[in-house]
């Protein structure tokens, strides 16, 4: 075991686990002054779920021995046998029990980016048995096929560096699912849905980016060259993404706003992240320059279009910035730079890396859209999906938990 390497895995974890805040932040900001503690809870919920469930089975069903290249084995439930001065093989410099708790944050913060499509509008109850349904159904397999030993997608050569698939295209695609089934929220085609609290979505912007930083450069696995070449990569591509937003609102309303600068600098760290650790320093200008047209168009002009309340844009940041990050990852990895891409990029020449990127996402999004509905499906057993139209109305903080984020404001919402 590498000391050096584990203290920065460690660090890395606790930037990861950060995310998860932050992004109650972020999408506690953007929602209704009336629904901002839903929002908030929704993810502390996850971080609950999370961590028990990574410990009695997740880990076990993502990392163990192989079955069928679709899932893990039991042979770890409840951590068994995973020893703080013993390594595994996934990560051979590393305590066994660092490895654990750097992808239990992973396991912690892709539900929560769910949570952003049905803001508003979905029960408490249900949505924290969705959760714990769907980290089962979905992301436990995905995780294994991506990154566990004998895993299907692994396999096939596809690479995902970070979460691209894994994390946000799982997400994204579920949330859009789960957001159709739900329905839009009640007078959304009418009333005007503001942003309550600016200052609130750039702290959680701020804080995702600071915590992006431990989730692509801490993918490493280690504290060495690769590391800090996808610590620059990711921070070139948000930085990119960031600026080309501003310039769209400028070219669309005349005028930067803080909310399209925040945005612009989360899709651009999820588009490099499936290719952090494989693309040039050059091309993540590229991606992350095009991401930002990319999902603007898809919030601005084709959700309007396909009249589909994704409330906060899960699917268009993480589904669609996903989906091009790992085209992109296939456009332009080398297997100089970290040679578990098998192939080179389309644009040098070879196509298979590019083909096999192209499965890994519609087998990811098969996987997402029929566990998404088996999750619902037996959500409903159990209960009811969303809240009474007087629920709704009244909205979910005072109907779901009892309190109010601002008690003394009397006014309007």
């Amino acid at each position: 075991m590498n000391m050096g390497d584990n203290g920065f895995v460690l660090i890395c974890a606790a930037l990861v686990f950060l995310m998860t805040p932050g992004l109650a932040f972020f999408y506690g900001g953007l929602v209704r002054r009336k629904n901002v503690v839903n929002t908030m809870m929704a993810c502390a919920g996850v971080m609950g779920i999370s961590v028990v469930l990574w410990v009695v089975i997740g880990f076990s069903l993502s990392f163990g021995a192989d079955h069928g290249g679709v899932i893990g084995g039991l042979e770890y439930l409840f951590l068994n046998g995973l020893g703080f001065d013993e390594a595994l093989g996934y990560a051979p410099t590393l305590s066994s029990l660092t490895y654990v708790v750097f992808q239990m944050m992973f396991a912690m913060i892709t539900p929560a980016l769910i949570t952003g499509a049905v803001a508003g509008r979905m029960r408490y109850k249900a949505l924290f048995l969705f959760i714990a349904l769907w980290s089962l159904v979905v992301y436990y397999p995905m995780a294994h096929m991506v990154w566990g030993s004998g895993g299907f997608l692994a396999e096939l050569g596809a690479v995902d560096f970070a979460g691209g698939n894994v994390v946000h295209i799982s997400s994204g695609v579920s949330g859009l699912v789960l957001a159709i089934l739900l329905g839009r929220r009640r007078g959304v085609e009418h009333v005007s849905y503001r942003v309550h609290n600016i200052p609130f979505v750039f702290l959680g912007a701020g804080l995702l980016w600071f915590g992006w930083f431990g989730f692509n450069a801490g993918s490493a696995l280690g504290a060495n060259g690769l590391a800090a070449h996808a610590f620059l990569t990711s921070a070139l591509a948000s930085g990119t993404a960031l600026l080309v937003w501003m310039l769209l609102d400028v070219a669309k309303d005349g005028k930067p706003t803080l909310v399209g600068a925040s945005t612009g600098l989360v899709v651009g760290l999820v588009a490099i992240t499936p290719g952090a650790g494989f693309v040039p320093v050059w091309s993540a200008i590229i991606i992350g320059g095009l991401v930002s047209p990319i999902c603007y168009f898809t919030m601005n002009f084709l959700k309007k279009k396909l009249k589909i309340d994704d409330a906060l844009d899960a699917f268009g940041c993480h589904g669609i910035g996903g989906i091009w990050g790992g085209i992109a990852t296939g456009l332009f990895a080398q297997s100089d730079i970290n040679p578990v891409a098998q192939w080179n990029g389309l644009v040098y020449g070879e196509t298979r890396l590019f083909l096999a990127q192209l499965l890994s996402i519609v087998v990811t999004i098969a996987v997402a859209v029929v566990g998404t509905l088996l999750c619902v499906g037996i959500t409903r057993i159990f209960t009811k999906l969303r809240v009474e139209p007087k629920e709704e109305t009244l909205g979910l903080d005072a109907t779901q938990h009892g309190e109010q984020a601002y008690p003394s404001f009397n006014g309007f919402d």
